[in-house]
């Protein structure tokens, strides 16, 4: 499918609250495969549709073992806690140190409208917690412990 352009803080699309999806036609199934595609071919490990202008209520995550699309997600549970490192694809450069849930139980849609639930831990769970936070506006830079600072890329990965 087709890669869309990641927005940067700074943009309004990243500080709106998202509108819930009320039903998955055509343009929302394009919609999902490009987030998906433009969330790898970034490196990332989940991406919210405020992040590619779209104002709707839905996110990809992929932390290793494929995807997993979340349409109108509600995080239901958390409990623990993990101090660790965060970025964000529309922080690029940057990253800080912010505690979230270490565990999350959420519900949402998949991209049939099918409801299902999904409990997460560690990494899983960090990335539910970042990618809704975007749903209502928010980033992570909100969160960080201490600065922000510069992260480096290994040249290999871009």
């Amino acid at each position: 499918m087709a890669l869309r352009n990641i927005r940067t803080m700074g943009d309004e699309c990243l500080t709106k609250v998202c509108k819930e999806v009320n039903e998955i036609n055509k343009r929302t199934k394009i919609l999902i495969e490009d987030m998906i595609d433009t969330m790898y071919e970034a490196n990332g490990v989940g991406l919210a549709a405020p992040q590619v202008g779209i104002l709707k209520r839905i996110v990809v995550i992929d932390v290793g073992d494929g995807p997993i699309v979340m349409v109108n997600p509600v995080i239901l549970e958390t409990s623990g806690e993990q101090t660790g490192d965060e970025g964000c694809l529309s922080v690029p450069g940057k990253g800080g140190t912010v505690t979230r849930p270490n565990y999350v139980k959420a519900k949402a849609f998949d991209e049939n409208m099918e409801e299902f639930e999904i409990e997460g831990t560690e990494l899983l769970a960090r990335a539910i917690c970042h990618e809704c936070d975007h749903l209502d506006g928010h980033l992570y830079v909100e969160k960080v412990e201490g600065e922000l600072r510069d992260v480096k890329y290994d040249e290999d990965e871009e």
